[in-house]
């Protein structure tokens, strides 16, 4: 598991630069150094360092990056340099309207996505009109088929060349545009054919800031992400423009996709991609750029895992139906949101009060889980079950104890996935009702509290009790140092705001 992150614009001269950093480190006897040696080489340290090869530092240095080689890092900076591209782009205007055009009718998957900006495209596009009877990009992000044909006409090449204030090539515009929701499909899927015909790549993608997950065409088809829908929609013709591409050969194991996708429970985008092979064949081209990549069968287990956690139980079952393993524990490295920590989906869904998965889940043949009473008292709590808690009390007089060492943030995972009486219990079996943790994955993480989770959800209900239990209102998230009052007002949720503005201090004038 990498333990450092690959810069937005990595170089392979900075990670040379870094490895005989290293190397010069061990040979002097550095114990930083020499720990890093220890965590990262296969072979134990040696008893003389002074000899420490460039080569071994530089297996420590791709393998602390999350590479198995130093060979497989320098390829991985290869792809990036080939097919990366940075979103603070989409902050930068264009010089000329055709490129200002494209910058603002594009997702970008920054945080400058919104229809704020699309209609600024619309205003641009009816002002100058013809900026897209020369600009290839332009007239694929307005969807002209007319326009894309004569440019295509006059030069084929066109289809493949990157340009723009993106890089992006033309079909990558047309996929990831979205300033005119009512686009005639039409128009949407002649401008597709025509790239494709000119040698448009179905599988094209780029490398949004040297992560290893590609966003292709069919991300940008299938839209959402971690700002929601209202700012990362689908394409409007997500379904037509889909089976297109896939079609014509895009590879249906998008990783990018089923993250983008998995947060609410929509499983249209699902149901597609089964069509066209999800989960089989070997992972496309991407896989064979980036071997480092998510096989596709280990792609649908971590949808498995967020499913399960997230009471998705609609997706639990097409998954099951579709063969994804549902028996096999979850173990080996993984993000926070799908940590491999040994349970098996059914104890995950027993764990989170989801009878109903683990029912299914125990129909279709998984096996029973092992008991564990810690397991077993959160269970019943996020069930709000006081009497099955306080038979696992009975028979077990320290496991409230053990479970508020195993997780101190519990309170803040209830109070974004389980109800108003689970909270009100656990703060009542000793939990922290102020304990700092993470809602959107069950793995102690010190972010937010249960506070910041009730204010963000609109939840008038929850945010009153946890006051009624404590809750510090002034208390601010260690990621970006604001109040659940900040999240309430930053999200536009006016219930909970007028609730916590009252009781939250003022920040102190510097004046």
């Amino acid at each position: 598991m990498p333990t450092l992150d690959m810069p937005d614009r990595p170089h392979p001269d900075s990670f040379r630069k870094q490895a005989r950093a290293l190397q010069r480190a061990v040979r002097a006897g550095d114990a930083a150094a020499l720990a890093r040696l220890v965590r990262h080489h296969p072979r134990a340290l040696p008893d003389d360092t002074s000899g420490f090869r460039l080569s071994a530092a530089q297996l420590v240095v791709a393998r602390e990056h999350g590479f198995a080689s130093w060979s497989r890092l320098v390829r991985y900076l290869e792809t990036v340099a080939e097919h990366g591209w940075e979103t603070r782009l989409g902050a930068v205007p264009a010089d000329d309207p055709a490129g200002e055009f494209c910058r603002l009718a594009c997702l970008t998957y920054s945080r400058e996505d919104g229809p704020e900006r699309w209609g600024r495209a619309r205003r641009l596009l009816a002002q100058q009109p013809g900026l897209t009877t020369g600009d290839i990009r332009a007239a694929a992000a307005a969807a002209r088929p007319d326009d894309v044909a004569g440019l295509l006409a006059e030069e084929p090449g066109r289809a493949v060349e990157r340009g723009g204030p993106s890089g992006w090539r033309p079909l990558f515009h047309l996929v990831y545009s979205r300033f005119d929701p009512d686009v005639p499909v039409e128009r949407v899927l002649a401008v597709a054919r025509l790239l494709l015909d000119a040698g448009a790549d179905p599988d094209d993608g780029y490398l949004f800031d040297a992560l290893p997950s590609p966003f292709t065409l069919l991300t940008g088809v299938f839209g959402h992400g971690e700002l929601g829908s209202g700012r990362q929609p689908r394409h409007p013709h997500w379904r037509e423009l889909g089976t297109l591409l896939l079609e014509a050969g895009a590879d249906p194991n998008d990783a990018q996709t089923l993250y983008n996708r998995m947060f609410e429970p929509d499983d249209s985008h699902l149901e597609l991609l089964f069509e066209y092979g999800l989960g089989t064949g070997d992972g496309g081209p991407w896989k064979a750029r980036i071997p480092e990549a998510a096989t596709p069968a280990e792609m649908l287990r971590v949808q498995l895992r967020w499913a399960v956690e997230h009471h998705q139980s609609a997706r639990v079952r097409l998954l099951v139906e579709h063969g994804v393993d549902f028996r096999s524990p979850f173990e080996g490295d993984g993000p926070a949101w799908s940590p491999g920590d040994g349970r098996t989906p059914v104890e995950l869904a027993r764990l989170n009060g989801d009878t109903g998965i683990a029912d299914h889940l125990l129909a279709r043949g998984a096996p029973p889980p092992v008991a564990d009473p810690v397991d077993e008292l959160i269970a019943a709590a996020f069930r709000a079950d006081r009497s099955a808690v306080e038979r696992v009390r009975a028979g077990h007089p320290e496991v409230v104890a053990d479970a508020r060492r195993r997780r101190p943030g519990l309170v803040v995972w209830a109070a974004s996935r389980a109800s108003t009486e689970t909270v009100v219990l656990l703060v009542g079996l000793g939990f922290d009702v102020n304990a700092y943790g993470r809602g959107d994955a069950p793995v102690e993480e010190p972010w937010e509290t249960a506070l910041h989770h009730s204010a963000v959800d609109g939840d008038v209900e929850l945010t009153r009790r946890l006051l009624d239990l404590g809750a510090d209102p002034d208390l601010r998230d260690r990621r970006f140092d604001a109040t659940p009052l900040d999240w309430a007002r930053h999200f536009h949720r006016s219930s909970t705001a007028a609730l916590l503005a009252p009781v939250t201090t003022a920040p102190v004038s510097e004046d």
